[in-house]
C-alpha cells in the first residue's frame, strides 16, 4: 500500500517513518510511503505555498496550484486512491474509517496549515476530510501520522500478531481488558488470580466482563452500537451489568435528537 504525504515541512517526517511498526512495515515492503515538499510545487519563483484570504481576515490560506500539482503527480489511479485532507472540520476519525481506507491501494494525505486551504482545491480534488479530534493543531503533520498508524497496523503481515488487530480496543466496539505480565506480585498489588489458573473459558469471561465494564465506566456511548450475543448477555445478566447498560441505551437514545 502507497502512503503518499504532502506537507511544507517534509523534514518533520523524517524521525517518526523510521521507528517501530512503520519502519518495519517500509522494510518488509508491506507499505510504500513518499513525502511531497509542496513548495516543489509552487508556480512563482519564490515558492510560495500560501497567500492572503479574499474578502480579508486573518491569517493565511494554502494555495491550490501547489496542492493539484503535488496531488496530480503522485496519485496513481484515481479509483485506487483516496485524497483525505487533514483538518479540524473533518469528520472524526473512528478505527472503522482506518479498515475502510485500508482497502485502498494509495491514500494521499493533504496536511493543511493556517487558515485552511483554498476550497476550490477541495471540491476538485479531496475525497474526504478527516479530523482526529475536537482540537486545533498548528498543521496536519501529526494528524497525518496518525491516520497512516492507524492504517498501516490494518495491513495482512504488518503486526506479527494477527489476533491483535481483531482482539483490541475499537476493534469490537468495546474497550480491550486490563493487561498484566511479571511479576506476579508489583508493589504488593498482585495479578488476578484468574489469569493464573490456566482455565480459558473463566480467563474469557473475566477478560469479557472487565471490558463491558471499562467500557460503561470511561466510553458509555460506545455501548449503543454493540450487539451482544445471547451467551454474552447472559453473562451481563449474571454480573448485573446488562441493565445498566439497557438503561444507559434508552437514556442515550432519549435524549439524542429525532
Amino acid at each position: 500500500m502507497d502512503f503518499d504525504i504532502l506537507t511544507i515541512f517534509p523534514d518533520f517526517f523524517v524521525s517518526p517513518l523510521q521507528e517501530g511498526i512503520v519502519r518495519r512495515a517500509q522494510a518488509d515492503g508491506k507499505i510504500r510511503v513518499r513525502v511531497h515538499n509542496l513548495r516543489d510545487f509552487a508556480v512563482d519563483r519564490h515558492r510560495m505555498t500560501d497567500d492572503r484570504p479574499f474578502g480579508g481576515g486573518e491569517g493565511m490560506v494554502m494555495k491550490p496550484e501547489p496542492l493539484a500539482a503535488c496531488v496530480q503527480a503522485a496519485r496513481r489511479h484515481e479509483g485506487e486512491s483516496r485524497v483525505i485532507l487533514l483538518s479540524p472540520k473533518g469528520k472524526q476519525f473512528r478505527q472503522a474509517a482506518a479498515e475502510r481506507l485500508a482497502e485502498y491501494d494509495q491514500l494521499l494525505f493533504v496536511c493543511g496549515r493556517y487558515e485552511g486551504v483554498d476550497e476550490r482545491f477541495c471540491d476538485r480534488y479531496v475525497d474526504e476530510e478527516l479530523s482526529i479530534g475536537d482540537y486545533v493543531l498548528t498543521g496536519g503533520e501529526l494528524a497525518a501520522l496518525v491516520v497512516l498508524d492507524a492504517v498501516c497496523r490494518l495491513l495482512p503481515g504488518v503486526l506479527g500478531c494477527g489476533d491483535s488487530v481483531t482482539n483490541e480496543s475499537f476493534s469490537c466496539g468495546l474497550l480491550k481488558h486490563k493487561q498484566y505480565t511479571r511479576p506476579r506480585i508489583f508493589e504488593e498489588l498482585p495479578v488476578p488470580e484468574v489469569l493464573l489458573s490456566g482455565d480459558h473459558a473463566a480467563i474469557a469471561r473475566h477478560r469479557f466482563v472487565e471490558s463491558v465494564q471499562l467500557t460503561l465506566d470511561r466510553r458509555p456511548d460506545l455501548l449503543a452500537t454493540v450487539e451482544f450475543s445471547p451467551g454474552e448477555q447472559k453473562i451481563l445478566r449474571q454480573t448485573g451489568l446488562l441493565e445498566r447498560i439497557q438503561s444507559l441505551v434508552r437514556q442515550q437514545r432519549s435524549q439524542s435528537p429525532q
